[in-house]
C-alpha cells in the first residue's frame, strides 16, 4: 500500500463517458479464444503450371476466371500475377467479342 493513497481504485471520472482511447476493448480476451486462421498465399496458376500463352480459343480454362454474373474474376481473389491477369482479361475480353465467353449472366 502506498502511503500517500490508502485507496487503490483509480479516480473515477466526472460522470462524462470515457473517450475511446480510454475505453477497454477487450482484445486481449477476444486473441486467447479465437482460433487463429492459417490463410495459405495465393499462387499463380500460370507461373506454377508454366503457361506461357493464354489463348482465347480456351473457353474451358477462361471461364475458370469468369464469375457466375460474367465478371473476370478480380486479382486478390484468383491469386493470378499481374502480368498473366493482364493477359487474361484481354483473352477473355476477345473470348466475349467472338461470342465464345458471355458478358452477361444468363437470365
Amino acid at each position: 500500500m502506498n502511503p500517500e493513497n490508502p485507496n487503490p481504485e483509480p479516480p473515477r471520472s466526472s460522470g462524462r463517458p470515457l473517450s475511446a482511447s480510454q475505453r477497454p476493448t477487450g482484445g486481449d480476451k477476444s486473441i486467447a479464444t479465437k482460433k487463429q486462421y492459417f490463410r495459405r498465399k495465393k499462387l499463380c496458376r500460370f507461373c506454377t503450371e508454366k503457361i506461357d500463352d493464354i489463348n482465347y480459343k480456351d473457353t474451358r480454362l477462361l471461364m475458370a476466371f469468369i464469375s457466375e454474373r460474367g465478371k473476370i474474376t478480380p486479382r486478390r481473389i484468383s491469386g493470378v500475377c499481374a502480368p498473366h491477369q493482364r493477359r487474361l482479361a484481354e483473352a477473355i475480353k476477345q473470348a466475349r467479342n467472338i461470342c465464345l465467353a458471355p458478358f452477361a449472366a444468363q437470365i
